[in-house]
């Protein structure tokens, strides 16, 4: 990509301050409730996330908690998948896969996840509400701030910050349940019986939820995510954004309604700072592309409604693409969109596959090194190992152990083992050989365990077989 198809980002600085100071002292931003299309859309991407978030723990599956993560028994449930420690690596494998999806996303449409999905976003959306709720409208909690404390000021903030904390207690008590079994933690935590640890994470998450959701808000977008720093580099001239139309709205200025602005030299644009008031991050976005823009198309549903009322076109504020505001067309199949698209093709396929050839069996062996081999009286020679058996399934089943590598081989001990679901067995045995077919001091071992009633369900492991020198 040249270097004329990147777009700037800018940093823009208050009027009344020379230099941006990144470590200034915050002002509270009084946002403006606002409805329109795109906001209707937020509600279809954020309830799912809340009722997927407060809901899965509460689900029962296979007489347990559907999504449990039991940390003390290294466990993982999701419905009927078991991960292990051992498919830690899955894990890994699916967050880079997460990343590069957004990586595309963001080429494609900006900071759509910001805007819609992200966890910061949907909590400051509910903690805004709950404050609109017990503090009323923009201009009446602005008046509330300024105005001396009363019986009613109390009230109002008491009710505020009650219910910021009780959604925050909420939000940190699931996350808990996630690894704590919800329904023995909520009745632990209101008993102060639980154990400190439960105690200690659920406060944690709590005062967490608060602060970010309820106090830092903007802040967190601004200064503490490092996507709002290194989006830039992702973004195009082809990108979608948030972007306002300066060719149609300026030179902006209030007029009246039925006035033939045109003839006063007057863009569309009102100056009603109606997209500035419903920010909640707090910028113009008439100041042009900014690295604080969430994506959140507030700015473009109350624009709209300005237009609606002034009987003007909307998309003054919209998402376009700098291309397009240039008067060109913007270009959706890109090479960089192209390649993100094969890579993420090539990534879910491979994941896909692990999954659905997923072995729930592991199988690790450990030679005895004290004595590295027994000869007995008969002349032959043993080795001892140690197997550790691990039934990863949800099923009890029996496995059949047996060797391979050195003909003649035979293990002497019991080779048929039962293992309930998800239990983990050592299991001691000795390997007997003919000295005769040991060429070399050292000689390679394969263990074997299947499963007697389901075949494909096998696990192998290799060692060494010592012999004197």
């Amino acid at each position: 990509m040249k270097d004329q198809d990147l777009i700037d980002v800018q940093e823009v600085a208050p009027a009344e301050v020379g230099e941006l100071d990144l470590y200034q002292r915050r002002e509270k931003i009084y946002t403006r409730k606002i409805e329109g299309f795109f906001q209707k859309i937020r509600l279809f991407t954020g309830w799912p996330l809340l009722i997927a978030y407060f809901g899965l723990p509460w689900m029962m599956w296979d007489g347990r908690q559907a999504v449990w993560f039991d940390l003390p028994e290294r466990k993982f449930y999701i419905f009927d998948l078991i991960l292990w420690p051992q498919d830690f690596p899955l894990l890994a494998f699916l967050l880079i896969i997460a990343a590069f999806a957004l990586f595309a996303v963001t080429v494609v449409a900006g900071r759509l996840w910001c805007g819609y999905t992200c966890p910061q976003t949907v909590w400051t959306s509910i903690f805004m509400w709950l404050e609109q709720r017990a503090e009323g409208s923009r201009n009446q909690r602005m008046r509330l701030d300024k105005a001396p404390w009363s019986v009613e000021k109390v009230v109002r903030k008491i009710a505020k910050h009650g219910s910021w904390l009780f959604v925050a207690f909420a939000t940190g008590a699931t996350f808990v349940g996630y690894f704590y079994p919800i329904r023995e933690l909520l009745p632990d935590l209101l008993r102060f019986s639980a154990g400190q640890w439960a105690m200690l994470w659920t406060l944690f998450f709590t005062l967490a939820t608060y602060i970010n959701a309820g106090w830092l808000r903007e802040q967190v977008c601004t200064y503490m995510c490092p996507y709002a720093r290194f989006q830039s580099v992702m973004f195009d001239k082809d990108t979608l954004i948030v972007s306002y139309d300066a060719k149609r709205g300026e030179p902006r200025g209030p007029r009246k309604r039925n006035a033939d602005y045109k003839a006063l030299g007057l863009g569309d644009c009102i100056d009603c700072k109606l997209c500035v008031q419903v920010c909640p991050t707090g910028i113009d976005i008439r100041e042009g592309l900014q690295y604080e823009c969430i994506g959140c198309a507030l700015c473009i549903d109350a624009c709209n409604s300005v237009m609606d009322k002034m009987s003007y076109p909307k998309g003054l504020i919209r998402y376009t693409s700098e291309r397009e505001l240039e008067g060109g067309k913007t270009h959706w199949l890109r090479p960089r969109i192209i390649g993100y698209v094969i890579v993420l093709s090539l990534m879910v396929g491979l994941f896909s596959y692990r999954i659905l050839t997923r072995v729930p069996l592991e199988l690790t062996v450990i030679r005895d090194r004290n004595e590295l081999y027994i000869t007995t009286a008969q002349g032959q020679i043993e080795n001892i190992y140690t197997l550790s058996l691990v039934n990863m399934d949800n099923a009890m089943h029996e496995f059949e152990i047996n060797v391979s590598g050195i003909e003649g081989a035979v293990i002497i001990g019991d080779t048929l083992h039962t293992l309930f679901g998800g239990e983990i067995r050592n299991i001691n045995l000795r390997v007997r050989a003919a000295p005769e077919q040991l060429t070399t001091p050292s000689a390679e071992i394969v263990f074997r365990a299947q499963a007697t009633d389901q075949p494909d369900l096998q696990a192998r492991s290799e060692s060494r077989f010592m012999r004197p020198l």
